[in-house]
């Protein structure tokens, strides 16, 4: 068995200093919005766009992104996407217009696919079995932190700076972690072997086809033109990718990989987690700040107990891990996000903060408990050659629920509104709260600022039910699929990875 790195919790550190970057640039430009909004006078397409620039082309990247780290090497990878994510936020924080904004946005994009599969793939080659889950439960404090951070930092920059300083605060922290990751990361990479060229080209159309398709069903519905065609060239390429992928001598990604029941079995838990958990925490900040009246920076300070809870219970995760197997960990932690969502399921306009906070809590508590199994898990059954495209399908998969999560529970909470309104309301006060709530500050209409919010607070109890549903198959999904790990691991040192300082 190879020695372990002596340097490798300061290594984590770098790691997870490059990850917090990207998590709460993502969370951080979503109380932005109205900024952005009044300043470059930007329309709902306009907002769209910022936001799913960045997403369309992360998502379309990973798999790509994580095949040329382990060719070309994980550290310069990693740096790669500190260097393009840094970059990019400097051209969005100076942008002039939402052209130039979505631009930026989308080259962030770009250096994000680099940087968030190479943290986990350095991690993954760092540790070993014995310490992963450890460093796993540090890893995903740490993304927690940032996407509930993200809100509050926002808030705080927003009300003593302009919206271009929520991307100018990417930059120190970009540097920061360049230096630090030259310095104290060390060099790996997989097998030399030939680039698969086509199947970057596929799996990249591919994937970049199936979230235009998901993203435009949120603006035009699932029967429009658009919608199906980006459905049906996503089918069409990821089929052909899957094929080629069969047959293509040296593959940039395995399909035996999907054989193994725990890494199918923890992505599939993962996507149904994401799925279950994004439109819905999008609609709380929707929440928070009309239905409540909280400003960015208490909406932000809201979701602490989340954050707190989620990071006590990654150390209770690995423990329940350890002591009765990942399946008990994975499907323990999916009930408790079940659990939660069913308290938020209950919600009532006169229930206030309180009852929120409790399903903040019940939910911070299940995400830290399956965790570390869920992830370790997936990383625990990749080939340490294919550590950083096998990290990239981690995230493929998460941005795979979260965005099939925002499309899909984003079109019931606006279907639910809607019919939630009293019939006189027409047009956009009908269709949005904060159209509504616009309308009726505009006309001094207390009344139909009320039955806004209380048909906004009954559409997010309606979509909360769909996470209880979700939390619940995915818990039985990870029980039945789950496998305990052989007693016995393959030697690390024994698998073909070139390692240089």
């Amino acid at each position: 068995m190879s020695a372990r790195d002596p340097r490798r919790w300061l290594i984590l550190g770098v790691l997870c200093l490059s990850l917090l970057v990207v998590v709460i640039d993502n969370t951080v430009l979503n109380v932005a919005i109205p900024s952005l909004v009044k300043d470059l006078h930007a329309s709902n397409a306009d907002i769209q766009w910022i936001l799913d620039a960045y997403m369309l082309v992360f998502a379309g990247l990973l798999l790509t992104a994580g095949a040329l780290s382990d060719r070309f090497g994980r550290r310069r990878g990693l740096v790669a996407g500190l260097v393009l994510f840094g970059g990019a936020s400097v051209f969005a924080a100076m942008a002039d217009s939402s052209g130039e904004l979505i631009a930026a946005r989308a080259l962030m994009g770009v250096g994000g696919a680099f940087l968030m599969p190479g943290t986990l793939s350095i991690l993954t080659t760092v540790f070993d079995d014995e310490e992963r889950k450890k460093a796993l439960a540090i890893w995903s404090s740490v993304l927690m932190v940032g996407a509930v951070a993200g809100p509050l930092v926002g808030g705080v920059l927003l009300r003593d700076f302009w919206w271009g300083s929520v991307f100018l605060l990417n930059v120190p922290i970009a540097a920061v972690g360049i230096v630090a990751a030259l310095l104290i990361i060390p060099e790996s990479r997989g097998p030399a072997v030939r680039p698969d060229v086509v199947g970057a080209v596929l799996s990249t159309v591919g994937m970049t086809a199936l979230v235009w398709g998901v993203i435009e069903t949120a603006r035009d519905g699932w029967s429009s033109a658009r919608t199906i065609g980006g459905f049906v060239v996503a089918v069409v390429m990821i089929a052909a990718f899957a094929l080629w992928e069969r047959h293509c001598p040296e593959p940039m990604l395995p399909t035996a990989l999907f054989r193994d029941r725990n890494f199918s079995g923890a992505s599939l838990s993962v996507v149904l987690m994401s799925f279950s958990a994004g439109g819905l925490l999008l609609a709380l900040t929707q929440y928070l700040q009309f239905v409540l009246d909280y400003s960015p920076l208490k909406a932000g300070a809201a979701f602490i107990p989340l954050m707190v809870a989620a990071m006590a219970f990654n150390g209770i995760g690995v423990v329940v891990d350890k002591k009765l197997g990942a399946r008990v960990a994975v499907a323990a932690g999916l009930l408790l996000l079940a659990a939660g969502f069913g308290v938020l399921a209950t919600l009532s306009p006169g229930d206030g903060y309180p009852k929120l906070a409790i399903a903040l809590v019940i939910m911070g508590m299940g995400s830290g408990t399956m965790g570390p199994a869920a992830y370790g898990t997936l990383l625990g059954a990749l080939p340490p050659e294919r550590a950083g495209v096998g990290s990239a399908v981690n995230d493929t998969v998460q941005q795979l629920g979260q965005a099939l999560s925002v499309a899909i529970l984003g079109s019931v909470l606006s279907a639910a509104f809607s019919g939630r309104m009293p019939d006189g309301v027409t047009g956009p006060a009908r269709k949005s709260i904060g159209d509504a709530l616009a309308v009726a500050a505009a006309r001094g209409d207390a009344g139909l600022a009320a039955a806004a919010r209380d048909a906004f607070t009954h559409s997010m109890a309606t979509i909360a039910v769909v996470g209880v549903v979700a939390g619940v198959a995915a818990a039985l999904l990870a029980f039945l699929v789950l496998r305990p790990a052989p007693a016995t691991q393959p030697d690390a040192s024994a698998a073909p990875v070139d390692v240089a300082p």
